[in-house]
């Protein structure tokens, strides 16, 4: 316990930088326990698509839209979010929406966005496109 008050006094930034990563890591671990908006594996996706009339909407480019997404996505990229918000989706409103982007990243931007809109039941699929092409599940070009 001794070199270990040594090495922290003897090394004042390096253990305020520590301290500063492991508060981070807690916080965000938290505020992703406490979001409204929870992140959903590959395989939830397919039981709230199958089960519950869940919609998988990809917010990707039109052009990597088009290079393969999920079977029955609804394709609503970035740019037309800003422009025209959700509108496009009210009729899906009590639906489960499960948002998907390349890597399950700028998802949840939008997803916080939808919530706040008045959409009940929104999720990210975690890992977005990455996940689910890795996990072997099928993409259409269609």
């Amino acid at each position: 316990m001794e070199q270990f008050i040594t090495f922290l006094s003897n090394n004042g930034m390096l253990s305020a930088v520590w301290v500063a990563l492991v508060v981070m890591i807690i916080v965000t671990t938290i505020k992703i326990n406490l979001s409204p908006v929870k992140q959903i594996s590959p395989q939830d996706l397919t039981f709230l698509m199958n089960r519950e009339q869940g919609v998988a909407l990809d917010i990707r480019s039109d052009k990597d839209f088009n290079a393969g997404h999920i079977l029955d996505a609804i394709s609503l990229s970035n740019e037309k979010i800003t422009k025209n918000g959700f509108v496009s989706l009210e009729k899906h409103k009590q639906n489960p929406i499960i948002v998907v982007c390349s890597a399950g990243l700028s998802a949840v931007k939008i997803a916080n966005d939808m919530h706040k809109a008045g959409f009940a039941r929104v999720s990210v699929l975690k890992g977005g496109m990455g996940a689910w092409t890795g996990a072997g599940l099928p993409v259409t070009k269609k």
